[in-house]
C-alpha cells in the first residue's frame, strides 16, 4: 500500500509539472531501472509533443532559436511549458518583429506559456495559463552601459521585483510573493524604458490582444493608459516582473 501511494504522488506530482512526467513515470515502474526508463520514456514523449502538439493546435516556441522571440529558459521547455495556440504564436512573432524592428537585435524572452495538451489542464502555479491563450513575456533591462539583450535579472525571467506603491493589503491570503530574502541575489540591473514603454504599447494596440498585465505602478511609469492595460488582482502573483499576455 506505501509503494502504491508513494508511485502515486510521484504521478500526480510529474503530471502536475510537466503534464508527461507522470506518464513516462507510470511505464517506467514496470522496469528496474527505473530512473533510466524514466529518462528516456520522457525526453521521448516531449519530443514527440513538439510533432503532435500542433495537431491537437498548440505550437511550441523556440527554445535555441536566434528569431525574434524564444523561451527565456530551457527549463521552461524541459517541463514542456513552452507551448500557445496559432494565434498566440503569431501575435508573439508580429510584436518580436516590430520590437526587433525598433530596437535592433532585441529578442523578445518568453517565461511560462502552457502545456501541449488539453485546455483547461492547469500549470501550476498560475491561476490562468490552461488554454494556450495566455503567455508570460520578460521584462527589458539594461545597465549603466546601456540595453543589455538577452538579459533578465533572475536566471527564470521571475521574482526580481520592481518595487512600487500598491493598494494590496499585506495581511490577506495572497500569491503575491515578496521573496525579499531573494531580491538581494539579482544584479543591479534597471528596466529599460523605451524598449519597455514600446512594448505595452504594441501589445495594446494589437486587436488580438485582450488583455496585459502589469503592475499599475509600472503601467504609470511607461505611461500605458490602454484600457488593455490591467491590474490582475491582489490575490494573484504580483506583476512586476513580467508581462502577462493574453488573447
Amino acid at each position: 500500500m506505501v509503494r502504491i501511494t508513494f508511485h502515486s504522488l510521484i504521478i500526480v506530482f510529474l503530471t502536475l509539472l510537466t503534464q508527461l512526467g507522470g506518464l513516462a513515470w507510470l511505464f517506467a515502474i514496470c522496469f528496474r531501472q527505473r530512473v533510466l526508463v524514466f529518462a528516456v520514456a520522457y525526453v521521448a514523449l516531449s519530443t514527440s509533443a513538439l510533432v503532435v502538439a500542433p495537431m491537437f493546435g498548440r505550437e511550441p516556441i523556440p527554445c535555441f532559436s536566434e528569431d525574434t522571440f524564444r523561451m527565456k529558459s530551457t527549463l521552461y521547455c524541459a517541463l514542456n511549458r513552452q507551448y500557445v495556440t496559432p494565434e498566440l504564436e503569431a501575435v508573439l512573432q508580429d510584436f518580436s518583429i516590430a520590437m526587433s524592428d525598433e530596437f535592433p537585435q532585441t529578442t523578445t524572452l518568453v517565461l511560462d506559456a502552457n502545456f501541449p495538451f488539453i485546455s483547461g489542464f492547469p500549470l501550476l502555479p498560475h491561476l490562468s495559463h490552461d488554454d494556450g491563450r495566455k503567455v508570460d513575456l520578460a521584462f527589458f533591462y539594461r545597465n549603466d552601459g546601456g540595453f543589455l539583450p538577452n538579459v533578465t535579472r533572475s536566471p527564470i525571467g521571475y521574482f526580481a521585483f520592481e518595487d512600487g506603491p500598491t493598494d494590496c493589503p499585506e495581511n490577506m491570503f495572497t500569491l503575491r510573493w515578496n521573496f525579499s530574502w531573494l531580491q538581494r541575489l539579482w544584479p543591479d540591473y534597471h528596466l529599460e524604458p523605451r524598449r519597455m514603454a514600446m512594448a505595452l504599447q504594441l501589445l495594446s494596440a494589437d486587436e488580438r490582444v485582450g488583455k496585459v498585465f502589469i503592475e499599475p505602478h509600472l503601467a504609470s511609469r511607461f505611461q500605458a493608459q490602454s484600457s488593455k492595460i490591467r491590474f490582475q488582482g491582489c490575490r494573484a502573483a504580483r506583476h512586476d516582473d513580467h508581462i502577462h499576455l493574453q488573447l
